[in-house]
């Protein structure tokens, strides 16, 4: 059984680095701000997760365990709300969108938002 667990490891640390490879391509490539935050929010929390699960497989230590799936949460709950509150905060700013981006929500949302007081 624990060559079982080996095996799954090594298989979930491959997979985990494919998608860090994955966000680290798409920084690269993807044409604009707003896709290349995309990317490395999407594969490289997903990648970073499954890194994650794999040490806490392979340890036998309870807390190690413990520290790595608060990790996991840690990352599920905080890359989202963090590339979001960026692409945001960059749309606020003036960066522009793609020329090829076929749909700006935020143009629309912008119009009903209620105005603020300074």
């Amino acid at each position: 059984m624990a060559e079982f667990y080996n095996y799954l490891v090594g298989v979930l640390i491959v997979i985990g680095a494919a998608f860090a490879l994955v966000a680290a391509i798409g920084l690269v490539r993807l044409p604009d701000f707003y896709s290349r935050t995309h990317a490395a929010s999407k594969a490289g929390t997903l990648g970073a997760c499954v890194v994650l699960i794999a040490l806490s497989i392979y340890t036998d230590d309870a807390s190690v365990t413990t520290r790595a799936l608060a990790g996991v949460v840690f990352f599920l709950l905080t890359a989202p709300i963090s590339a979001h509150l960026l692409a945001r905060a960059a749309y606020i700013a003036g960066y522009k969108l793609w020329h090829g981006s076929v749909h700006d929500d935020m143009a629309r949302q912008d119009k009903t938002a209620p105005a603020t007081i300074d």
